[in-house]
């Protein structure tokens, strides 16, 4: 069927007006005109109808496809869904008053809604949500029908028109700028099922208030389970691989021996073959989100003409949300085409079942196999499929052996390529083989070189896959730590099968995924950025859930608190700036949303007396200009007793708490070159203290006396070095977390030294003072100096007479 066609089968009357107008964009190129054409027209005259299309007729056609219908589009649906959520509130709102109707005691009667009101106005807020849900499943078919016009739009220029300009380029960046294709109605339809539940229980008035969930029936043959899909550009490869192996082990897989596996051996490669009709079926119900979209492969690990034949699994896979159910069964190579066919229904396998049967549980396994044998087989047969996809990656696998709770894949190298018969004239695969021989017979690997350009397709990034079961994400916080972070990029429901069909049958199919104008972006992000995506994100999920909780009578945080360890550089623009849940508007939209007070949170039952904010900022400040009375383990301890955000527990110890800490040898060597250091002080004082005291005279007391004090504080430096280069080694040596922080033994030599050169200053200047007040009061009288002189005379002759 010709896109044209199919849009118009896909038009909602209501808004016929609002989807892109494909035929005046085929108008504008002409295609009519180059149609009516007759093929056989001479090279001359397709020269001249090429060089019809001029400079302005591109610039026409580029305004029109990315600007007029574009804008147009994406303003619909913005508005659309905006709309749609408003209309949501305010039955949330309607909700409310039966919730809170319901709460009141029988003494307050006033303002009860009677029982037939209360009935009425149920019955209203149903009916407005039946038309919120039919207007929610149309928008998001608008959205897809009106995506793939635009990828048709754009390959029929670049076919075409697009010798000297490709659009397609171009339309990738405006998709980014007005992302209509990339809404996320997961939230909106939660909110629903949650108003559909409280509205149906109160109508039947039977329904227990909190019904139990659905018990999960796991069969034989069948796992069910939880899947998570992320794509990894290659630059984060090896930090997604590492953050991952330091929780759980490598899965080796060995096609020789399930007990040894030798440790050079690369990562498997596998081979899937996926199975679909001419229609492709299969496809358009996983593009559309149908109920039970299945799918169906063959897959094996290795070489098909390897030296052993590898184990070939027949699969056939579910996915309802996000619960995907699998059913499989080996087949060998020799009867794959056969049971294709409907000329073998695994007979010999199944009597060898039966031979060996013993219990009950055995036959209850036959019983299933018979049933997932015949299940697959009525859908081949009914829907008329045939291998048409082939997929070839190289996987790593991470899982604890015996415990399937938690199981990681990441694949690489992947590349995709044609395995159908479509095309009678020129097929890809003999029809009457199941595979590709070209490929297998040659043992081709990954970059597939050798195969046609146009029957290849090589996927850029790295997939990773996180399933889990039984609430195991709950209790594995690092795999939401790492579904969060800037490493992946999310992928909601991607396939390898639809991947490839809708990149190497594009002229087959009318729909196309909305992943697909995303592959040639780049998907690296920063830091700082995911994590504030993150944090919006959160804040938006509180506000669905506390809107939702507000009536079903759940417990819900009154407003999202941010995390506490938000990065550096991000974290004082975000807190100079707060955003509420409210504030947050959609990507799509330009529009803001009015800001809202955040409601503060009040503990009722606090003794302590509330300190003013003035206080603790003068703290703040004088331990910004005074650090070294506080550590940084001390200052990361000082605001105890901080109130998690929802979703966030205690992890109960410290990771230096959890396990015999590793001592590296530079850990030693700092110790012992501090202890050097604190030497190297002791001997620069005492040789100080020495130079002084021994250039000091007899009758200086004040040099000697200095002296003495530098002697003092170099013997302190001395013994303070020493004991606590011996109370480090002993904590090292134990293991110990006590911090290794010592500032007094600093703060004391600086005291000290400062006193003593104060010291030295003010007796000095004493000693100034004195000298200079001795020399005024020497003046001395003429007459004692003449009286004088006959004693020294009298001494002189007396001492010659004694000679």
């Amino acid at each position: 069927m010709r896109f044209g066609k199919t849009l118009r089968t896909s038009i909602y009357p209501p808004w016929k007006d609002h989807y892109i107008e494909y035929s005046k964009l085929k108008k504008l190129l002409r295609e009519e005109k180059a149609a009516s054409s007759p093929s056989s027209a001479t090279p001359d005259t397709k020269d001249v109808d090429a060089d019809e299309w001029t400079e302005e007729d591109e610039r026409v056609f580029a305004e029109e496809l990315l600007g007029a219908q574009l804008e147009k589009v994406n303003n619909f649906q913005s508005s659309t869904y905006q709309n749609l959520r408003d209309r949501t509130s305010r039955c949330e709102a309607e909700l409310e008053k039966v919730a809170d109707n319901g709460k009141d005691s029988g003494e307050q009667k006033q303002g009860l809604i009677s029982a037939d009101a209360r009935k009425k106005l149920l019955e209203d807020v149903q009916q407005q949500l039946d038309s919120i849900t039919k207007e929610t499943n149309e928008l998001e078919k608008y959205s897809r029908i009106n995506f793939t016009g635009f990828l048709k739009a754009v390959k029929k220029h670049d076919r075409k028109r697009g010798s000297n300009y490709k659009l397609r380029p171009a339309l990738q960046v405006r998709l980014g700028t007005l992302p209509f294709n990339s809404e996320d109605y997961s939230p909106l339809l939660f909110r629903l099922s949650a108003m559909y539940s409280y509205v149906r229980e109160n109508l039947s008035g039977d329904a227990p208030p909190h019904p139990p969930p659905p018990e999960i029936q796991v069969h034989p043959g069948v796992d069910t389970y939880t899947s998570q899909k992320f794509w990894v550009h290659p630059d984060n490869l090896m930090e997604v691989k590492t953050y991952i192996l330091r929780r759980l082990p490598v899965l080796v897989y060995n096609p020789q021996s399930s007990k040894f596996a030798e440790s050079s051996q690369n990562d498997p490669t596998i081979t899937s073959i996926y199975f679909d009709d001419p229609e492709f079926s299969l496809y358009t119900q996983k593009v559309d989100r149908a109920t039970d979209a299945s799918s169906l492969r063959l897959r094996w690990f290795g070489q098909l003409r390897g030296d052993i034949e590898p184990e070939i699994m027949l699969e056939k896979k579910t996915i309802a949300g996000d619960e995907s159910s699998e059913e499989r069964f080996p087949i060998k190579n020799k009867y794959i085409m056969p049971f294709i066919k409907g000329e073998y229904k695994m007979e010999k396998t199944i009597q060898r079942m039966q031979d060996r049967k013993g219990s009950r549980s055995g036959v209850d396994k036959i019983d299933q196999y018979e049933k997932t044998v015949d299940d697959i087989q009525k859908l081949i047969q009914s829907k008329g499929l045939q291998p048409v996809l082939r997929a070839n990656y190289a996987r790593t696998a991470f899982q604890i052996p015996g415990d399937s709770r938690v199981r990681v894949s990441l694949d690489t190298n992947v590349a995709l390529i044609r395995e159908d018969a479509l095309d009678e004239d020129r097929p890809c695969r003999d029809p009457e083989k199941w595979h590709r021989s070209d490929i297998d017979d040659a043992k081709m690997e990954y970059p597939f070189s050798a195969i046609n350009k146009g029957e290849v397709v090589r996927f850029p990034y790295a997939l990773l896959e996180i399933k889990t079961r039984d609430g195991a994400r709950k209790k594995n916080d690092w795999v939401s730590e790492l579904m969060n972070s800037h490493l992946v990029k999310e992928a909601p429901r991607f396939s390898k099968f639809v991947h490839g069909v809708a990149t190497l049958f594009e002229d087959y199919v009318n729909s196309f995924p909305f992943w697909l104008s995303e592959v040639d972006k780049d998907i690296r992000k920063d830091p700082d950025e995911a994590f504030v995506e993150e944090q919006e994100r959160k804040a938006k999920q509180a506000q669905d859930e506390l809107a939702v909780g507000s009536f079903i009578g759940s417990k819900g945080s009154p407003a999202f608190n941010k995390a506490i360890g938000s990065p550096v550089g991000k974290a004082h623009h975000l807190a100079s700036s707060p955003r509420s849940a409210s504030q947050i508007s959609h990507k799509s939209s330009s529009a803001k949303l009015p800001a809202k007070p955040r409601p503060e949170v009040v503990e009722e039952d606090s003794d302590e007396e509330e300190v003013p904010s003035h206080t603790e900022a003068v703290s703040k400040g004088l331990q910004s200009m005074f650090p070294m009375f506080t550590s940084k383990y001390g200052r990361s301890h000082q605001y105890g007793g901080v109130q998690l955000p929802p979703g966030v527990r205690h992890p109960g110890q410290l990771i230096k708490d959890s396990g015999p800490v590793r001592v590296e040898p530079k850990v030693w060597l700092a110790n012992q070159r501090t202890f050097i250091k604190w030497q190297h002080i002791c001997v620069l004082l005492a040789s100080l203290s020495l130079a002084l005291y021994n250039s000091a005279g007899k009758d200086n007391d004040i040099a000697r006396s200095l002296a003495i004090v530098y002697t003092l504080i170099a013997v302190f430096a001395g013994v303070w070095g020493w004991s606590l280069y011996i109370y480090r080694s002993t904590l090292i040596r134990e293991r110990s977390g006590k911090d290794l922080d010592s500032l007094w033994g600093p703060i004391i030599i600086c005291i000290s030294l400062v006193a003593a050169l104060c010291l030295n200053f003010s007796l000095k200047y004493q000693a100034v003072l004195q000298n200079r007040e001795a020399s005024k009061n020497q003046m001395i009288p003429s007459s004692n100096t003449t009286a004088t002189v006959p004693n020294i005379a009298s001494e002189a002759l007396r001492m010659l007479k004694q000679s």
